[in-house]
């Protein structure tokens, strides 16, 4: 029987709760690039200890996780090039949409923001549009 999608539905969840306890915490939307992108541009300095601690926990929680879960392949791929083009992207994307999924597709959809919704709408659609172009007629993936 196939399972894998618990692991989707649980990160989900994790994140889901993790947007929910930052807004009730501190009273403001978890949006990671926001929060990665305030420390880089120097705009988010005054509240820099609580974005180095989100930080810290996003990528300590995976460490922790992996010691009691079984570890399971995963499908990325080993070319370097590729990543570090595929994470440009991703960075290049979520400042020209003013956020990332957590902002937008978890934090917007949630509080039923238009802007939220509109953006999700939208990178899903290049993700996928971008996925079929890499895949089928490039070959690349």
């Amino acid at each position: 029987m196939q399972i894998d999608w618990i692991y989707g539905l649980i990160g989900g969840l994790l994140i889901g709760t993790g947007g929910a306890v930052y807004l009730l915490g501190n009273g403001r939307i978890m949006g990671a690039s926001g929060i990665i992108g305030g420390l880089v541009d120097g705009s988010g300095w005054s509240t820099a200890v609580e974005r180095i601690i989100f930080l810290v926990g996003v990528f300590a929680a995976p460490l922790v996780v992996l010691q009691f879960w079984d570890r399971s392949e995963t499908n990325i791929t080993s070319n370097v090039t590729q990543l570090v083009v595929a994470g440009l992207l991703v960075g290049i994307g979520t400042r020209i949409a003013n956020g990332c999924t957590s902002g937008h597709g978890v934090c917007g959809i949630s509080r039923l923001s238009l802007r939220g919704i509109v953006a999700t709408v939208f990178y899903i659609l290049a993700g996928g549009l971008t996925m079929a172009i890499l895949r089928h007629v490039m070959g690349w993936i």
